[in-house]
């Protein structure tokens, strides 16, 4: 099989924009969005560039279109490589996913379509989910193609809607409606929108609420770090990771704001420092 090409010399499958303090990342792969080794590649390359930039205080991830968030791996893809490069393949994934997870930032998943198989994975690697209403459907069906769900989602379902939910969702392969989906807990909101673009509109003025002035985007970055560790840990070890983020949080000048706008019974200015 030919080497990948570099994301240089090809169009990027990750678009990349920011404006006021928000990083927008667009899976763009027409028409379902579908995920390759080189759009991992380039979703490892934004996510690291939002994560080095100190202007960045939030990521959004969203899919190009109306229809699709992310339909998962390209199955044709799949079908003609090795089975040793299937495995790399799902390693890298996971190592991305993981990568996302853990930046220190909040990450909102905008649910602009269709959002099943790897695309539900990379959505659920997200801190915050929102949905857009109008028929889009959700889930893990990879059992119909006789594997499972191999880039995270085995876990992290299980860890958002308990493990006997979990498996009937992944064993079945049913798709749903994102209704359903927020019934369960799998996307935080839903929102009412009549074209995508009034979707993004939405998403990104939620989005901005977690920004300076709005907010103290350190504090958030540090809850996330916190809860995503300390989920992992025994109890004690998650709340010695807690009251050490939170020495952190105390001596920047955001929480010295913050108290300090308290006291004085004013709205704070926070600068994420």
């Amino acid at each position: 099989m030919a080497e990948a090409v570099a994301a240089t010399e090809r169009d990027t499958l990750v678009g990349y924009e920011t404006a006021d303090g928000v990083a927008v990342f667009t899976l763009q792969d027409p028409p379902a969005n579908t995920y390759t080794y080189e759009m991992l590649q380039d979703l490892d390359t934004a996510i690291l560039r939002a994560r080095m930039d100190d202007d960045v205080h939030v990521i959004v991830l969203r899919g190009a279109g109306d229809k699709f968030f992310c339909a998962g791996a390209n199955i044709q893809m799949l079908n003609s490589v090795t089975p040793t490069f299937k495995y790399y393949f799902c390693l890298h994934a996971n190592e991305t996913l993981n990568r996302l997870e853990q930046t220190p930032k909040l990450v909102i998943a905008a649910l602009n379509g269709h959002t099943v198989g790897g695309g539900l994975e990379i959505a659920m690697a997200a801190d915050l989910r929102i949905g857009r209403q109008g028929g889009s459907k959700i889930g893990l069906p990879e059992v119909s193609l006789g594997v499972l769900p191999g880039t995270g989602g085995t876990q992290r379902l299980t860890r958002l809607v308990g493990k006997s939910a979990a498996m009937e969702l992944m064993v079945t392969g049913r798709t749903f409606e994102f209704e359903e989906a927020q019934r369960m807990g799998i996307i935080n909101d839903l929102y009412e929108a009549d074209s995508g673009d009034a979707f993004m509109e939405q998403v990104m003025a939620y989005a901005k609420r977690f920004t300076p002035p709005n907010m103290a985007a350190k504090a958030v970055g540090n809850i996330k770090r916190a809860v995503q560790t300390g989920a992992e840990l025994p109890f004690q070890d998650a709340l010695a990771v807690e009251r050490e983020l939170q020495q952190l949080l105390f001596q920047s000048s955001d929480a010295k704001e913050g108290l300090a706008a308290y006291v004085e019974k004013r709205k704070a200015e926070f600068k994420a420092r």
